[in-house]
Order: C-alpha cells, then sequence, then structure tokens
C-alpha cells in the first residue's frame, strides 16, 4: 500500500466515523445543498449531481450546477436563503458559514457533513471519501478514486522530477485591490499547489492571505507569478500585474514569467488536482526556460 493510500485510509477512517454522528437521515437524502465548489465538482464526479437542488455561488463547476438555485457566498450564507430550497442534507465545505448561519440549520434537524480543507493529495482522496460517506455513495467514491488516486501519485513525481534540483519561486497574487497586492503564504491552497506542481512559495513569512507592501513583495523575488483567471479583480490582466511597482523590479515581472489559471481548478483540490498540477508544472518551467 503507498504512502498516499495509508494516509488517505487513515484520515478517511477517522473523519467518515465522525461523520456517522453528524447525519441522522433514516433515508437517503434526496434534497442535498453542496457549499464549496469542490464539494459540488465531487458530488457530479460521483454521479449524483440529480439529487443537489441548489449551490452556492463559488460552484461553477461542471456548468450544469450554474443551473442549480444559488444560495449566495459559502462564508456569507443566510439561513433563510438555505433553508428555502428545504433541504435535507447540507455537505459544506470546512470554513463555510457564518458559524451563527450554521447553528440555525443544525438547529433545524438538517443532516449536516463538513467535508475537510486539506491542501495534498490525501486531502482530495478524503474529501472525495467524506463526500461519498454523506450521500451514502461509498461504493462511487470507489470506482471514482481507483482513476484518481494513482493519478494523483503520477502527477506529483512528474512534478517533482521537472523541477529536480532548481525549483522555481512562485508568488500567489490573489488580489490587487487598489494597487496592493494579496498574497498566498504558507497553509494555503495556493502554496499546497505551488509544491505539489514543483515550486517553492516565494511566501514564507506568514500564514494565509495578507496584503504586502510594495517592498516586501518585491524582496520575494519570484521567478514565476501565479494568478486566478476570473472576472473583476482576481482576474487582474497580465500586463497590469508586470506593471505593478512591487512587482516591476522581480525576475518574474522582468522575464514575462506570469501563469493564470481558472480559480475553482487552481484552488479547489477537487477531482481535477491531478490535471491542474501538470498545467502548472509545465507552465512553471516553460514560463521559467524563456
Amino acid at each position: 500500500m503507498s504512502l498516499l493510500s495509508r494516509l488517505s485510509k487513515g484520515v478517511g477512517l477517522f473523519l467518515l466515523g465522525t461523520l456517522a454522528g453528524q447525519i441522522a437521515c433514516a433515508a437517503p437524502a434526496e434534497r442535498v445543498v453542496s457549499v464549496g465548489g469542490s464539494v459540488t465538482e465531487i458530488v457530479y464526479a460521483l454521479g449524483e449531481g440529480h439529487r443537489l437542488v441548489a449551490r452556492d455561488s463559488t460552484s461553477s463547476y461542471p456548468a450544469e450546477a450554474e443551473a442549480l438555485p444559488n444560495i449566495g457566498y459559502a462564508r456569507a450564507l443566510s439561513p433563510e436563503g438555505v433553508l428555502s430550497v428545504s433541504p435535507d442534507l447540507i455537505i459544506a465545505s470546512a470554513g463555510a458559514g457564518p458559524v451563527e448561519t450554521l447553528d440555525v440549520l443544525k438547529q433545524a434537524d438538517i443532516a449536516y457533513a463538513e467535508v475537510p480543507e486539506v491542501y495534498s493529495p490525501a486531502g482530495v482522496i478524503t474529501k472525495i471519501e467524506t463526500v461519498a460517506a454523506a450521500l451514502g455513495a461509498e461504493d462511487k467514491a470507489k470506482a471514482l478514486l481507483g482513476d484518481i488516486a494513482p493519478d494523483l501519485e503520477t502527477a506529483h513525481a512528474e512534478a517533482q522530477a521537472r523541477a529536480g534540483e532548481a525549483p522555481v519561486r512562485v508568488l500567489f497574487v490573489l488580489s490587487t485591490q487598489g494597487g496592493r497586492i494579496m498574497a498566498g503564504g504558507r497553509n494555503t491552497a495556493a502554496d499546497g499547489i505551488i509544491r505539489l506542481s514543483g515550486g517553492i512559495n516565494a511566501i514564507d513569512a506568514f500564514e494565509g492571505y495578507k496584503p504586502m507592501t510594495d517592498e516586501a513583495v518585491s524582496a520575494t523575488a519570484p521567478d514565476v507569478i501565479l494568478a486566478m483567471d476570473r472576472g473583476g479583480d482576481h482576474g487582474v490582466a497580465m500586463e497590469q500585474l508586470a506593471s505593478l511597482p512591487a512587482l516591476i523590479p522581480t525576475p518574474a515581472a522582468q522575464n514575462g514569467r506570469l501563469v493564470r489559471m481558472d480559480g475553482q481548478s487552481l484552488l479547489g483540490f477537487g477531482p481535477r488536482t491531478a490535471d491542474t498540477i501538470r498545467t502548472l508544472s509545465e507552465a512553471f518551467y516553460e514560463a521559467h526556460a524563456k
């Protein structure tokens, strides 16, 4: 049994045992609300999308999900919005909220399953197992993981081999509101995917996503700048990024080493993570070779 499999099995058994106490439905839930882009993606990957009656605003993949009622942003849910679709099960990513809304939903006697966010291959597997357990679709999870688990290991190994002994330094830019860069530090989805793809996170001074001074950004000296490709400020054009005073002196901006990807693919840690690792690894080292 591989290390990845052992990690997944150990963490998965603990979480599934906890989950059994969270879900009190005697019959399989037929009116399910999914909260979190990767949660929704997993529900569809398991072939259970027909049971969804609503999703949150971060759930835009697959395309069918966008036809579902939107109950709002995952971290700013209202009890009224969720209850309006009469769910018998809510499956939500860890961090969904606010706490006050979750308290109301749990008091309403609606089964609630929390899906952990762990930014690793084992974390992807645990997510799938947890969602499947909530839906009573464990057999489908086994079939899905039969493809996904080995592909994750292979993609990770390929990325590490491509990086070799000279991994690139990558700066993840979450936003540039007001010209000030908010970057991803340790223990974030951005940090996790950068490392899995064979890069080094240029930010090691803090955890989470935080705004930085121009001087601090310049000092990170990234080889590659990574950003999300979506609308609004998060989708800022690469030309704009490269012209920001904080980035102008960096090797990444000077050499045009800029990579952009859809936010859900990039940070979701869902079924498409192996493809994301391959795409980023190729982009990091193709850009680095310029």
